[in-house]
């Protein structure tokens, strides 16, 4: 981990705004890497880094969906949750403009648009999570109770 001067991104403002503790990690960013290589690279169990996805019901309203970096999603369990026909991800362009974020560094803390959040239930009984901070190539670790304070998820259990 390299040693940087806090990034200051919305996430970062919203997070602190909050009086929110978290830890940074920066790592060397590797397109298409995905949670394999920030946990790689950070040393830490790749279930604990948690994917910010942006995905979309069949109307293009947009959500975001939290899950452990070492699950996918099932799309259509997710549907059947919430009550649509379908949730699809989101192409990069609409993600980026739905969240405010360049998709590989997508957080869910200060996005642009205002969209319900969903999170794998047992995300919220990890002692620790690594989540984006809202750039590629760095982490914020904090304990996932920051999660229900500022976003209140709506619990789900759709990994596969």
């Amino acid at each position: 981990m390299s040693r940087k001067k806090t990034q200051v991104t919305a996430a970062i403002r919203v997070l602190r705004a909050a009086g929110i503790e978290f830890s940074e990690h920066h790592y060397r960013y590797e397109p298409r890497g995905g949670t394999r290589v920030s946990a790689r690279e950070l040393d830490v169990d790749e279930h604990c880094v948690i994917k910010t996805l942006v995905m979309e019901n069949e109307n293009k309203e947009a959500l975001i969906m939290l899950m452990h970096g070492d699950r996918e999603v099932s799309t259509k369990a997710l549907a059947r949750v919430i009550g649509t026909k379908s949730v699809t991800p989101c192409d990069p362009a609409s993600a980026n403009a739905h969240s405010g974020y360049q998709v590989g560094g997508t957080s869910p803390f200060g996005v642009r648009k205002k969209m319900p959040v969903y999170c794998e239930e047992s995300i919220l009984q990890l002692p620790l999570i690594y989540i984006n901070g809202g750039a590629r190539g760095y982490l914020i670790a904090l304990q996932p109770t920051a999660l229900t304070t500022l976003l209140k998820p709506i619990p789900v259990n759709v990994q596969r």
